[in-house]
């Protein structure tokens, strides 16, 4: 007995020793990306944003062609915002002043329903559109303010353009599969429909507890893999042309399926949907994300992928090897925008589409192409104090009884919390498969 307790004791020394994935992780990081975050965020709001209604301009608010060039600018307010929503997140203690003033951003956008151009008279919410992918990346906002201000109103909003406007649209194909039309009366379905849809599912789940949301997620997401990501040789590719906002979205409802069910499918999936995003010529250009396009829809696709690689490298459960590779690729791609932004001109301090060259002055910046960088930015530097964090926090801890090991537990972003995180959690919070409410 005497000399399994030593061995014991060796082995908990040696543990303790070796370096945490948190130390690993943080290792790779070169700096803490706040300073050029707030930089590039000062530039999306003073030369981009609406100050009197929350929304954004198309073009820089100077030029001559911004109002008609805004008219239809809808589903990219809701990037848009999203950053500003993680920038709030990250500076609310450090910088009150600054993050009432991005409260108050998002007042004004919701109150000013995202610059909605659709207008129906029996929709009391203002959020409804013909486009279906539109309203989901608008509920995902609307979660995500509803989070960052602990406010029920933004994610009851969401929760009815859901119910009312999304689900409703959705049939099933004579193979059994369950999916979502792009737009209203018009019977086509694809990634940049479904994948959203099956994020504000598994979101909607997290918070209400209502299992349909938790079957409809499943059910979109077998429609998806079967018919898209099967159909394509299964090599990572959610859809063909592969594009970054797909490929990411898809892989952050992988993700979140991945705690709804705790099946392991779900995280690998979502690990190798990432991969081919990172890795494939099809999507990276010397090792950079590539130059999608130049409309607005084109150049904001980098924005929505950005912050679900960021989850993907903060999900514990995920292959170390991998995230290390993610963590890598998003660090030079960071480094690389940043290099090649004109300092000199600040703050008309725009960014390109093509992250490794400087934009072309005589081109009118693009708002998609802003937000882009500036959600690479502001995720870096959510990702950087992250891993800063988990690094000081012991994860190393072991339990105590070889009787009775706590379940991993989980934020409603379906991020796992450290133990000391859990301990003095309040809020909403899931474990072993189930929604707890601690108070």
């Amino acid at each position: 007995m005497k000399k399994m307790l030593k061995t014991m004791v060796v082995l908990f020394a040696m543990l303790m020793a070796l370096p945490t994935m948190a130390d690993d992780l943080a290792n790779i990081i070169e700096r803490d990306f706040s300073s050029r975050a707030d930089s590039l965020n000062e530039v999306l709001v003073q030369r981009f944003m609406n100050l009197s209604k929350g929304t954004f301009w198309a073009v820089p608010k100077n030029r001559a062609e911004c109002v008609e060039a805004t008219k239809f600018i809808y589903w990219q307010q809701a990037h848009a915002m999203d950053v500003l929503v993680y920038a709030y997140e990250r500076i609310k203690d450090s910088d009150p002043e600054k993050a009432a003033k991005y409260k108050n951003y998002m007042e004004l956008w919701y109150a000013n329903h995202a610059n909605n151009w659709y207008v129906a008279d029996y929709d009391p919410t203002g959020f409804f559109n013909e486009f279906t992918d539109d309203m989901c990346w608008i509920c995902l906002t609307l979660l995500h303010i509803a989070d960052a201000l602990d406010d029920e109103q933004y994610a009851l909003t969401a929760k009815t353009v859901f119910d009312d406007y999304v689900v409703p649209r959705g049939w099933t194909d004579d193979a059994g599969f369950c999916g979502l039309p792009w737009k209203l009366d018009f019977m086509d379905r694809n990634a940049c429909t479904n994948a959203p849809a099956c994020v504000v599912a598994s979101k909607l789940y997290l918070r209400f507890g209502d299992e349909t949301y938790k079957q409809t997620a499943i059910d979109i997401y077998d429609y998806m893999h079967n018919v898209m990501v099967t159909e394509l040789n299964n090599d990572g590719r959610v859809e063909d042309p592969p594009l970054t906002y797909t490929q990411g979205t898809f892989a952050e409802a992988c993700r979140l399926l991945y705690h709804l069910t705790g099946e392991s499918q779900y995280l690998n999936t979502a690990v190798k949907v990432t991969f081919y995003l990172c890795s494939s010529s099809r999507c990276v250009d010397h090792g950079l994300l590539r130059h999608e396009g130049t409309t607005m829809d084109q150049s904001i696709f980098k924005a929505v992928a950005i912050p679900y690689i960021v989850n993907i490298v903060l999900e514990e459960d995920a292959s170390e090897a991998y995230r290390k590779q993610f963590v890598r690729f998003l660090q030079k791609n960071a480094n690389a925008l940043w290099d090649n932004l004109l300092k000199d001109r600040y703050p008309l301090m725009y960014c390109n589409y093509y992250w490794g060259e400087p934009i072309d002055t005589n081109e009118v910046p693009s708002l998609g192409a802003m937000v882009s960088g500036a959600s690479l930015m502001e995720n870096m530097a959510r990702l950087a104090l992250a891993l800063k964090s988990a690094e000081a926090t012991d994860l190393r801890t072991p339990a105590l009884s070889n009787t009775h090991t706590l379940a991993p537990i989980y934020d409603l972003q379906g991020r796992r919390l450290t133990s000391r995180q859990s301990e003095s959690m309040r809020g909403i919070w899931i474990g072993n498969g189930k929604k707890y409410i601690a108070r």
